[in-house]
């Protein structure tokens, strides 16, 4: 019954977390979404969207952007249309950066931290960021699929230690055991 499997096809990814205490800098965390073209899967993303930005087909939005975590519920919440993804696209990496003006952080000095990824009402996966601590921004979720095949969907956190300016370039690089 393979051939009846549509795979992913709308994923919401939503990140929360709690506002700085009074007198510090606002925390600000953004999610960040690549594409990668079917014969470079782990090159140079193809486009990249993030706040302020879309992706060209209207397939990749940034529903809700916060600067200081002050909102009910998830504060950044990202859409991925996969089934609409143009077939030349064979890869989605989507990860969450903390911006380091004011101040420079990790996760480990963001107040409540929270991931959220779901198709419809099932949550594929949740996280509260405590594998990355030491990271400035890590890779939460990588969606692929084979020529016009269904998406499929690899959880888990990958931190990154860095400049996050640098991550969108790294975040899709092929993985080392």
């Amino acid at each position: 019954m393979d051939g009846l499997n549509k795979g992913l096809r709308k994923v919401e990814i939503a990140v929360r977390w709690d506002p700085s205490p009074a007198g510090q800098p606002s925390t600000d965390l953004d999610l960040v979404a690549a594409t990668y073209l079917a014969d470079a899967p782990h090159g140079d993303p193809a486009y990249v969207v993030h706040f302020d930005s879309r992706s060209p087909d209207g397939t990749i939005i940034l529903n809700r952007d916060s600067k200081d975590g002050q909102g009910f519920g998830y504060d950044e919440v990202m859409t991925l249309e996969l089934d609409r993804l143009d077939v030349r696209y064979a890869r989605v990496v989507v990860g969450v950066v903390i911006q380091q003006r004011p101040a420079e952080r990790t996760f480990v000095s963001v107040s409540n931290p929270g991931l959220r990824i779901r198709e419809g009402y099932t949550v594929l996966a949740e996280d509260d960021f405590g594998g990355v601590l030491g990271a400035t921004a890590a890779t939460v979720a990588e969606f692929t699929r084979e020529g016009s095949g269904p998406w499929e969907f690899r959880s888990g956190l990958r931190g990154f230690e860095g400049d996050p300016v640098d991550f969108t370039t790294m975040m899709g690089a092929a993985q080392h055991p």
